[in-house]
């Protein structure tokens, strides 16, 4: 069994979608901005992107919580942009990724619509610019933010199960 981390940049849906995705498999669910101290959230609200200094002890602390469920299932939200992030998550052990894939100006109108978020809009270029796809190395799927919700939590089921299937054989 694996952890799957809905990925992606802010505004892409990873809360809705992890939500969906874990009530479809009854799983336990945790949104990654929980994890962020309150300095990070302040530096974001302000319109400053995170550095690798602050993101480290929030991307270990949500490899703690994969570590904590990845034997009876579990799916987090979490950006995940760099590969050297998504190394740390997977030090909490097995994590299977669902990458939410959204052109910038479609994000861009999917984040000026949410009320009362901290990110800013400002951030989103940062967040694009940081952003690298999954490698071969990298267990996932790629899903568009164009498709509803629920049809890509179909597919990342069937797909995760497809995986599952050849990491338990």
């Amino acid at each position: 069994m694996a952890v799957i981390v809905v990925m992606g940049v802010s505004g892409s849906g990873k809360t809705t979608v992890g939500g969906l995705l874990a009530a479809q498999l009854g799983w336990a669910y945790a949104e990654a901005d929980s994890f962020h101290p309150r300095t990070n959230i302040d530096k974001m609200a302000a319109g400053t992107p995170l550095d690798d200094t602050d993101r480290t002890p929030w991307l270990r602390a949500i490899a703690t919580w994969i570590g904590a469920h990845a034997a009876g299932g579990g799916v987090v939200s979490s950006s995940a942009l760099a590969h050297r992030y998504r190394d740390i998550l997977r030090t909490g052990g097995p994590v299977w990724f669902l990458h939410l894939h959204g052109t910038p100006e479609l994000i861009a109108t999917r984040m000026a619509a949410r009320p009362g978020h901290f990110m800013p809009t400002s951030l989103l270029d940062s967040q694009f610019a940081a952003l690298e796809p999954l490698s071969g190395a990298e267990a996932g799927l790629v899903a568009e933010v164009t498709e509803s919700a629920e049809r890509i939590v179909d597919a990342a089921v069937r797909a995760y199960e497809s995986w599952s299937r050849g990491i338990e054989a």
